[in-house]
């Protein structure tokens, strides 16, 4: 007969073993550090590529949507949450996010009102079919191949509508990127204490929360890398992109760390 330690440290094992099951990681404070600072190297890091090494956006769009995808594969493949997989795709639908909008901007010359506008009418399709097939949108219970599927398409489209709605605030209504990031943060934090104190949906406040996030970083990234001529700190893209990258590196290394000991922890109360 189990004692009342067992059946506690039984339980315990049992709700990380659940979680662990789960394809995409806790929603923690380092969650949100790294999804910030990966859409400002989404920003920061398409710039980089296609203007200061001149590798067009063309070019560009190509190479790192080849890398996307062969990231994502691997990481179906894996059928499980593993930290640095994990980030990688984050970071290249950033990119690539960012590269979307970029060229219908640049290329194609679609307004940034019209491409905020039909990335928010994808993005809202995309919730709605995944809430039709699935019967739920909470990043809790992404357990199967096609909940992941509709999880990174709702990702990529929110990076490409936060792009273009960034873009839209700071150059298209002239708001400069400081005052830009500053609103973005404000409504983000709106959210937070709509659903701490007021109770709002766990789920509706996440989404909220995660669209917002891309704006706010593009801004931020924008501020940071832009000459001072254009309103910007003038960091550049390439030191822009490396403090962030080896800020989310380090960060991913010391999750990993943590996920690698609650999986020892999972086995070991079996």
């Amino acid at each position: 007969m189990l004692t009342h330690a067992a059946w506690v440290l039984a339980i315990k094992g049992e709700t990380i073993m659940n979680k662990l099951l789960n394809r995409v990681p806790e929603v923690t404070l380092f969650f949100w550090v790294i999804k910030i600072m990966a859409t400002t190297v989404g920003e920061t890091a398409a710039d980089y590529l296609a203007f200061t090494l001149n590798f067009g956006l063309s070019a560009t769009s190509y190479v790192m949507g080849g890398l996307l995808l062969a990231a994502l594969w691997l990481q179906l493949r894996m059928k499980r949450y593993v930290p640095a997989n994990y980030w990688i795709v984050v970071v290249l639908l950033s990119v690539v996010g960012t590269l979307i909008t970029d060229r219908l901007v640049d290329e194609a010359g679609v307004s940034l009102v019209t491409t905020t506008i039909a990335f928010s009418i994808a993005l809202a399709l995309t919730f709605l079919f995944w809430y039709r097939s699935e019967k739920t949108l909470s990043i809790h219970e992404i357990f199967t191949d096609r909940r992941e599927l509709f999880y990174w398409a709702a990702i990529l489209f929110t990076f490409a509508l936060g792009t273009a709605a960034g873009d839209l605030f700071a150059e298209g209504m002239k708001l400069g990127y400081g005052p830009s990031a500053l609103i973005f943060g404000a409504v983000i934090a709106a959210i937070t204490l709509a659903h701490y104190v007021f109770k709002l949906n766990a789920v509706l406040a996440f989404w909220l929360a995660y669209i917002l996030t891309r704006p706010l970083g593009a801004s931020m990234g924008d501020l940071l890398s832009q000459p001072l001529t254009n309103g910007g700190l003038g960091l550049g893209t390439t030191t822009t992109s490396i403090v962030f990258l080896g800020v989310i590196l380090g960060l991913v290394t010391f999750i990993t760390r943590q996920h690698q000991q609650q999986l020892a922890l999972a086995r070991g109360s079996k």
